[in-house]
């Protein structure tokens, strides 16, 4: 079995592999039921929930992530979000191996983003904005800095010295990385717009976008939170990681249907219809396309099983 650390996981995903892992994935046949919620009486602290996360194909892998939240740990200095993920073989039900789950999570997340925009960003795009500067920034940058050949790089954040920081931790790049303090400027000079935040109320304005734009939205997972508005939703050719999930996770989504100028059959395709030519990718040089993500177990299961292949360089 082999056991792979936060490092080891990182040295076993590169990106452009990552990536095709993904896009066979979805183009496959994977299982993929509910994931189960339960909620743990940590006495003296608030509640903890454990979250379980399968995934398999038939005749090959079987994987499961396992996701603990405990609110109460912040108060002791300790992470509230943990994740460990364990690969089976789908046959027999022997152990593979078993991954940092955080590391895996977010490169998995990062390298659909990239997917979505290997279909749905114009293929001249050469300026990247990511809103953003936790975990998944510098992940998101790399990885669409694999499916297009960026030029620039773009980084806004609520504290502009997180921002700072984040920008140089970035040297020999074919791109240049800097930051920026107006948004809605950053935005409209873009090509690519990359969110991943946790925002409630919008950042990104339908008003500001203009032809030809894909707008990448990751950061929100629950009904009430959100990092684009309507209009910016009414705007665009939308596009998600799985119907199943973003039309009942993703804020953005969500709202938009509530507001009745949305309907579910306006989402053009998702990450199924894309990889196997099953509906439109970009429409026109003009359109502008928005995908959103919630994340799939699919997704975990693709990563886990390239980071153990033999030979891999973990």
């Amino acid at each position: 079995m082999k056991m792979l650390n936060a490092a080891a996981v990182a040295r076993s995903l590169p990106y452009d592999r990552l990536i095709d892992a993904l896009e066979n994935a979805f183009r496959g046949e994977v299982e993929v039921p509910d994931r189960t919620q339960h909620q743990i009486q940590s006495p003296g602290h608030p509640p903890g929930t454990l979250l379980l996360m399968p995934a398999w194909q038939v005749g090959g892998v079987l994987g499961i992530k396992i996701v603990t939240v405990f609110p109460g740990n912040l108060a002791n200095n300790q992470p509230s979000v943990g994740a460990t993920y364990l690969l089976l073989n789908a046959t027999n039900g022997q152990v593979l191996g078993m991954l940092d789950g955080a590391e895996l999570t977010a490169r998995r997340t990062a390298a659909a983003s990239a997917l979505a925009s290997k279909y749905l960003s114009r293929t001249d795009a050469s300026t990247l904005l990511v809103v953003g500067t936790g975990k998944l920034a510098p992940h998101l940058i790399r990885a669409h800095a694999t499916v297009r050949a960026l030029k620039s790089v773009l980084i806004w954040g609520r504290k502009p010295e997180s921002a700072r920081q984040l920008a140089a931790s970035f040297g020999n790049e074919p791109y240049t990385v800097t930051t920026v303090q107006d948004l809605q400027a950053a935005v409209q000079s873009a090509d690519i717009v990359s969110c991943a935040t946790l925002a409630t109320e919008p950042l990104i304005a339908g008003r500001w976008l203009r032809d030809g734009q894909h707008l990448d939205l990751v950061g929100s997972f629950t009904p009430e939170m959100r990092e684009a508005d309507v209009e910016a939703v009414l705007v665009s050719d939308v596009y998600v990681d799985t119907r199943a999930g973003a039309l009942v996770e993703a804020g953005e989504i969500v709202q938009a249907l509530a507001s009745g100028n949305f309907k579910k059959t306006d989402v053009v395709g998702d990450l199924f219809d894309l990889t196997r030519g099953t509906c439109e990718p970009r429409r026109s040089p003009k359109a502008i396309t928005l995908f959103k993500s919630v994340g799939s177990a699919i997704e975990d299961l693709a990563a886990a099983e390239l980071a153990t292949q033999p030979g891999n360089r973990s």
